[in-house]
């Protein structure tokens, strides 16, 4: 991966009427197949995301325990167009609100370039979303170099604090 070797911010936050949207954007050193296949096969997910088990198709249904934070949740799979763009919508047991994620992936180079869009997001958590889903992202990156995932502690720490201002400016 290139986007986060310096330890760089991939994101950026953003407003949609009263929830945000956060946008993370890296340049992944992996095929875009090997990039889709990370994304959508169970047995590669639970390497660096979470178990995920369930109806893997468009309408299909799924659950979901991310290792990360322990998350658990559902989620539902509403676009599949292999190997380039993935929707899904997902929400946590008993709360009716759903967020949204876009992945779109794009062949540069030698590599794939990755964008993700999580909409839906509650704009007094987005800081702490944003730092979340960089983690992904570069845990992504070391699935595909073959490295173990980020420990998320004190990278959480300072991807939260980098998050803050951009935060802070969609309240304003």
């Amino acid at each position: 991966m290139t986007s986060t070797e310096s330890g760089g911010v991939l994101g950026s936050l953003r407003s949609e009427g009263s929830d945000g949207v956060i946008r993370m954007e890296a340049r992944l050193d992996a095929t875009v197949d090997t990039v889709w296949a990370a994304l959508t096969e169970p047995r590669r997910l639970a390497k660096w995301y979470g178990d995920v088990t369930g109806d893997l198709r468009v309408g299909g249904e799924y659950k979901v325990h991310v290792h990360m934070s322990g998350w658990e949740g559902t989620g539902r799979i509403e676009v599949c167009e292999a190997p380039h763009r993935l929707v899904i919508f997902g929400k946590e047991p008993d709360d009716p609100s759903e967020q949204s994620d876009e992945i779109t992936l794009e062949a540069t180079g030698n590599g794939t370039l990755f964008v993700a869009e999580q909409r839906g997001i509650p704009r007094d958590l987005i800081a702490a979303f944003a730092a979340g889903a960089q983690l992904h992202v570069e845990d992504l990156a070391k699935y595909l170099a073959g490295n173990d995932r980020v420990e998320p502690g004190s990278r959480f720490d300072e991807l939260h604090e980098v998050y803050k201002p951009q935060a802070a400016n969609l309240n304003r």
